[in-house]
């Protein structure tokens, strides 16, 4: 007489608890996953081969899977968190050595590095000095909080809509940028020299004849350069030539002259009031950074008090061929396995990886109404071989009580 069968019903079940209790304990962990008990049969070899008559021995628990199923994601306040909405893991390294996550709660430490909780890096590709990324080996992602440089006007341009109905000013006085009466028109842009240092440049418009203009344009309110000739069309098109090269010394210890050109391409002459329609330049002063966000493709993107952006690296996803061959490391941390296969290493929204969504953390995926159901279920098969064996027992008392 056995009691093998309710003795290996008994561990099973309780195997069985066990898993059901971590995952409701883990029911508020982000970016955990469910485990599920997978039970098999238990037979016992025979000397002469199968049998169709052989009584199994018993259950076993033959794994623990791990369902690596989409949490709900939830928002937070922390532009560092992230939530991977599909497939992927997180790439942690801990002084080298490399684990994976779902969970998403990341910060800065005091060296500019992403960190989890457990002070492990989140890795990915590097930025270089220019903010361009550069797709290589995953390294450890830091953000840079040095100032970027600033960067000289090289190119402006204005797009203004002047009055065809406009009257010539007289010839005497001549243009004279401080008297409002020797020209039409004007407006202003702000240019940058080689240190960052803004200047204001002054435009000017003064008609000479239909369809005829000279600009002016001059530096801080300093003396205007000499005239250029605008001509339009009878359409009221500008025919002259762009862009015209402008040049202004510079008295701030940058690298003077300033020379740049500008572009007056798109601007009309048409019966309208004057008005500026776009001002546009591509210089910048030193900048700050003030923020990070980074997007659905992984992409850290700085933005600076200059009002800049700048690539500063890019997280980089994970994915297996067999999720379930991964081992749990605890601390939410996922190791490889030889049953997972190699990791397949890119960036979001390419391949099977799914997308970031930042400010963000993915949710547990631990149903708690059916752990309770399982929790209710384990326990009645607790019962249930707990059962088997008090009977076997009553069997065996009634043999030794034989007379």
């Amino acid at each position: 007489m056995s009691f093998q069968q309710g003795l290996s019903g008994l561990n099973g079940a309780s195997r069985g608890l066990d898993v059901a209790g971590n995952n409701i304990a883990n029911a508020n962990t982000v970016g955990f996953k469910i485990a599920r008990p997978e039970f098999a049969d238990v037979f016992a070899n025979s000397l002469t081969g199968a049998s169709t008559n052989s009584i199994g021995i018993g259950t076993q628990i033959a794994a623990v899977t791990t369902q690596v199923t989409q949490g709900n994601i939830s928002v937070t306040n922390n532009p560092f968190d992230l939530a991977i909405n599909g497939a992927g893991f997180f790439r942690m390294s801990d002084n080298g050595s490399i684990s994976y996550s779902r969970n998403g709660q990341f910060g800065l430490n005091k060296d500019g590095y992403i960190v989890d909780s457990g002070g492990r890096r989140l890795t990915g590709f590097a930025a270089d000095a220019s903010g361009n990324i550069v797709p290589s080996s995953p390294v450890d992602i830091k953000l840079s909080t040095t100032d970027i440089a600033p960067q000289a006007t090289a190119a402006a341009k204005v797009v203004v809509n002047l009055d065809s109905r406009s009257a010539p000013p007289p010839a005497v006085p001549p243009f004279d940028p401080t008297d409002a009466t020797t020209f039409n028109s004007s407006t202003a842009l702000t240019v940058f020299d080689t240190l960052g240092n803004p200047h204001v440049m002054g435009v000017y418009f003064r008609k000479t004849a239909a369809n005829a203009w000279n600009l002016y344009t001059n530096l801080d309110g300093g003396a205007a350069g000499a005239a250029t000739a605008l001509a339009f069309n009878s359409t009221g098109a500008l025919t002259t030539a762009m862009p015209l090269a402008q040049s202004f010394a510079v008295g701030t210890g940058a690298t003077t002259p300033l020379a740049y050109n500008l572009d007056l391409t798109g601007t009309t002459q048409f019966g309208g009031s004057f008005g500026v329609n776009s001002i546009t330049q591509d210089g910048f002063t030193s900048g700050r950074l003030t923020g990070v966000f980074i997007g659905a493709d992984g992409t850290v993107q700085g933005r600076y008090s200059n009002g800049q952006a700048r690539d500063l690296g890019q997280v980089v996803l994970a994915n297996f061929v067999n999720v379930q061959g991964l081992k749990p490391l605890g601390d939410n941390q996922l190791g490889e396995t030889p049953d997972s296969g190699t990791p397949l290493v890119g960036a979001p929204t390419t391949g099977s990886l799914g997308t970031l969504q930042s400010s963000a953390v993915e949710e547990s995926n631990v149903d708690l109404t059916a752990e309770l159901v399982n929790l209710i279920t384990l326990q009645r098969v607790y019962q249930a071989n707990a059962q088997t064996i008090k009977t076997q027992d009553a069997v065996l008392q009634t043999l030794v009580n034989l007379r």
